[in-house]
């Protein structure tokens, strides 16, 4: 195959993939600055004068997305917090431990990633109304948190693995103890892995629709709920909702570009042994 044509084929292909890509982001913003007429117009206008009134109204409607929105920040960062709390210390005992069927344990922890969520919904809204925790920050933060965990641990784990065991030594023989060298050595160096860890986990907290709208109300209602109120009897307000899914959208896209290059060293952790 002529090598030129080889490269512009693999350019060609590129470009067309990014475009099914971004091509649903991009549909996304131009709706969200477009009027409900506008939205409904058929064939879809590219070229129109935007309309700002849509995130206008997210924020001055009774300023119940905006409530929602600071609800998802709190919700999103509760359980990072207490993913990581719980995994990234859990991850280094499994690594380190003798446990004779510590692989075991750790491909069963995986199976509460592969069961939907829809399956457990039933009983924990059950469980929730017994014990007082439905439309509750804590309820959320906590069941996001077990979603979660799988997840930090997995995650974790292969960078834990990768880092040398004289490292760890070598401070203990300087006379540091055992959480000395996991906070002061293992850590530090285990940065991208936490890096990833947190970004995965925040995205899953920040995007979640199932639990949120079926444990909450009003309280601890999440901006992916809250975006739902505009599917109104007479039709959807396209542009409104468009708007909130572009404010939610923001943060992540954010976050992610400006730490991307410790995302790509996290989940390539474990690929390359040696």
């Amino acid at each position: 195959m002529n090598p030129k044509f080889y490269t512009w084929g693999t350019y060609a292909l590129l470009i067309f993939i990014l475009v099914l890509a971004f091509f649903p982001i991009f549909w996304l913003v131009l709706l969200s600055l477009k009027t409900q007429v506008q939205a409904m117009t058929y064939p879809p206008l590219f070229i129109f004068k935007p309309a700002w009134q849509n995130f206008v109204r997210l924020f001055t409607d009774d300023s119940f997305f905006g409530f929602s929105l600071l609800n998802s920040v709190i919700v999103s960062l509760g359980s990072v917090g207490s993913s990581l709390l719980i995994g990234v210390p859990t991850s280094y005992a499994l690594l380190h431990s003798k446990f004779r069927f510590k692989k075991i344990l750790l491909s069963w922890n995986l199976t509460t990633r592969m069961v939907p969520g829809m399956v457990f919904i039933i009983p924990y809204f059950t469980a929730y109304q017994v014990i007082g925790l439905r439309d509750t920050y804590v309820g959320l933060i906590l069941i996001y948190a077990i979603y979660n965990l799988p997840l930090v641990i997995w995650i974790m784990v292969p960078f834990f693995d990768q880092i040398p065991r004289e490292l760890e030594e070598a401070a203990r023989v300087d006379g540091a103890t055992l959480f000395d060298a996991f906070f002061k050595i293992v850590l530090p160096v285990s940065t991208p892995g936490l890096i990833t860890a947190t970004i995965l986990t925040f995205i899953f907290s920040w995007n979640e629709f199932v639990f949120a709208v079926i444990l909450t109300r009003r309280n601890a209602i999440t901006a992916p709920v809250a975006i739902t109120k505009y599917i109104a009897y007479v039709g959807l307000e396209w542009g409104t909702m468009a708007a909130g899914g572009v404010c939610m959208l923001i943060p992540v896209v954010v976050i992610s570009a400006l730490i991307r290059k410790y995302m790509v060293k996290g989940l390539m952790a474990g690929a390359v042994k040696g």
